[in-house]
């Protein structure tokens, strides 16, 4: 493979019209092993703690939309949609479905703290990957950020009741579509993402199944309006209160009537399931919390 040849993989990999397994695969036929770990250093997949996150979709002009065509890679559709919210302002969010064109579940996909960088983007792919129809919306509206200070302060920039409202109308959305199955929408959401999506949870009549990783948990008063089941993953190294996780799940069961279940993994800590970060990705939780999540998923959205 020439040098030409190896950089259009990579930026066929980076613009998403190959997904990570996809990529590997290729990459390994083409140049072997250690050549593929300095391409995917290329890509920046796996980073230290503190460096740059990366952001493959640039933030549109003011008044440009930033919606996309459609690639179709023949596994999966990607693109950039938008749709309105309850205001008629124009929301956006990466789109990702299998290409067969068959209909299937919807699920919405609730950013980290970082935004909608690309460990979201691949994780979205991954849904489509496994039948279903994933849409993560930009709460950030375009930015992403590369350092802990920055993400904590669009943390506190953001309107939390209106994030959670901005998730429901990402869920009207989808399941307004022809190539969704589903009469409602399932909610996975990671870090502050997770607290999202229990609080999605507790004020959407669109959630047929909400599965937060390490998340703010609900109060057992929030968890008692809890509309939809609810599966939980926390790290048994993170900084949440196990009782408190205990309780929440006794509560959507006993006085919400609904199904709850929540997997603590021993030596995993916060951030566990993404792999983009070195330090804290625990391959095995992170594999098993995955198949977990789709056995949910597909046991209440179909």
């Amino acid at each position: 493979m020439d040098r030409i040849e190896v950089m259009n993989l990579v930026t066929s990999y980076q613009l998403g019209k190959l997904n990570r397994r996809q990529f590997l695969s290729r990459a390994a036929v083409a140049v072997g092993s250690l050549s593929i770990a300095n391409m995917l250093a290329a890509c920046t997949m796996v980073v230290p703690e503190n460096a740059p996150a990366p952001q493959l979709i640039e933030t549109p002009a003011a008044g440009e939309s930033p919606a996309t065509e459609p690639m179709d890679d023949g596994e999966l559709i990607t693109q950039v949609v938008t749709y309105p919210d309850r205001d008629g302002e124009e929301l956006s969010g990466y789109l990702a479905r299998p290409s067969s064109g068959e209909p299937a579940p919807a699920v919405i996909v609730v950013q980290e703290w970082w935004g909608l960088d690309e460990h979201i983007k691949d994780v979205t792919r991954r849904f489509a990957q496994a039948g279903f129809v994933a849409l993560a919306p930009d709460l950030y509206k375009g930015a992403v950020a590369t350092e802990p200070d920055e993400a904590r302060k669009l943390v506190m920039e953001l309107d939390q009741p209106e994030a959670v409202s901005e998730i429901d109308q990402a869920m009207a959305y989808l399941l307004d579509q022809d190539y969704v199955s589903s009469d409602k929408a399932g909610v996975v959401g990671f870090c502050m993402g997770g607290g999202l999506a229990l609080q999605t949870a507790i004020t959407s009549d669109r959630i047929g199944a909400a599965v937060p990783f390490y998340g703010t948990l609900l109060t057992p008063e929030e968890a008692a309006q809890a509309k939809a089941p609810i599966q939980g993953h926390y790290g048994a190294e993170d900084r949440f209160d196990l009782d408190a996780l205990a309780e929440m799940v006794a509560v959507v069961k006993d006085e919400a009537g609904l199904d709850a279940e929540a997997y603590v993994y021993d030596g995993a800590p916060h951030a566990f399931f993404n792999d983009t970060r070195a330090d804290s990705y625990r391959p095995e939780a992170a594999a098993l919390a995955w198949e977990r999540t789709l056995e949910w998923l597909h046991s209440h959205l179909g």
